[in-house]
């Protein structure tokens, strides 16, 4: 008999937090109905809002009571200090003690990543972990990383992410040698910081399983011309939030027009099919659930601002991941491969 997979969720995390997360879970288990979920936080609102629900009421749901909150400001190491009792804290808990496969939740990313770890810890030879999610693209799909946990990096940093990054991508998209660039303010190679013109050296000349392409720019990431992109944490987390907002911007102008006059109206009928399918893949929705590579357990990141879909994705996410073994799979990569090497070996490959 097959064993269930369990995800942990943090229940009071995110804007509309747990309203969405509730009924996200319960469009998660419609999905998969052998989905084990935990759901940390306020015990009498979380019951309230699984008794509406179609599926989780009737479920072998458990709620772990919790009735602290990590605030959207917090800094992450207050939070490390005080936040024992916090819905974020319990439910990350569950993971690191081997209760749960994996943990999802849609609040503070600082404090969440901190909390993570700390209690989870890091692969071996990882010295930061980094936020990796999916952009669409002209040819379908490209991971960048990082999105927000390092706002500054070092060259060991931008390769490490590289080979994550790669990683990644080889076991998500079945892609053998996956292309990476270095996101840059030009293609030339004297152009960009030090540490990211070091980073550059080392993946040009070091043997890697990873097509090196070079430093790739802004609009790279809606053509898809490499299928990993590495930046630190401040510029994509910023290319993650203008895409984000360039799609909203995009859907809205389109529905403004499609409801200006009856002709416009009458073709949007013509070409409602095709225009959906087209919004559809540039639906932040789709691809919410943002994976924070480098930890010894699966932790997903939802966005805060997300809906119910958008949040049973982010809960699909995790779950496919520890189905389909990620995690061994990634340090059987690291460890075959050689992916990952220490600080001083860094260095030294450095001209």
């Amino acid at each position: 008999m097959a064993v269930s997979t369990t995800i942990a969720l943090d229940a009071m995390g995110g804007d509309q937090a747990p309203d969405f997360v509730v009924q996200g879970a319960d469009i998660a288990l419609e999905r998969m109905p052998d989905l084990r979920l935990v759901l940390v936080g306020e015990e009498p609102r979380v019951l309230e809002l699984v008794a509406k629900t179609r599926r989780l009421r009737d479920s072998a749901v458990e709620i772990v009571p919790s009735d602290e909150v990590v605030g959207a400001d917090e800094r992450p190491s207050a939070v490390l200090r005080r936040g024992r009792r916090t819905s974020m804290r319990v439910a990350t808990d569950l993971v690191a003690n081997g209760a749960a496969d994996g943990v999802v939740s849609a609040g503070n990313t600082g404090a969440f990543m901190a909390l993570s770890k700390f209690l989870i810890g890091t692969c071996p030879g990882i010295t930061r972990p980094a936020i990796a999610g999916f952009f669409p693209t002209l040819r379908g799909e490209t991971c960048v990383l990082d999105l927000g946990a390092n706002i500054e990096c070092d060259t060991e940093n931008y390769v490490q992410f590289a080979m994550m990054g790669a990683i990644f991508t080889r076991i998500v998209l079945g892609l053998e040698t996956p292309s990476v660039g270095l996101l840059n303010v030009g293609s030339e190679e004297q152009k960009g910081y030090q540490d990211l013109r070091d980073a550059a050296d080392v993946l040009r000349n070091r043997d890697m399983p990873l097509s090196y392409h070079g430093f790739v720019e802004g609009n790279d990431l809606a053509t898809g011309s490499v299928d990993v992109i590495v930046t630190n944490g401040f510029t994509g987390n910023i290319a993650l939030k203008t895409a984000e907002g360039s799609a909203q911007f995009l859907t809205s102008l389109l529905r403004d027009s499609f409801r200006s006059s009856w002709m416009a109206q009458l073709g949007y009928l013509l070409c409602r099919r095709a225009l959906r399918r087209t919004l559809g893949r540039v639906d932040p929705r789709r691809r919410n659930g943002a994976v924070f590579l480098g930890l010894n357990s699966i932790v997903v990141k939802s966005h805060g601002g997300t809906d119910r879909l958008g949040f049973a994705n982010a809960i699909c996410v995790a779950a496919n991941m520890a189905r389909f073994g990620f995690l061994d799979s990634v340090r059987e990569e690291l460890s075959v491969q050689g992916a990952v090497q220490d600080r001083n070996s860094v260095s030294a490959a450095l001209p």
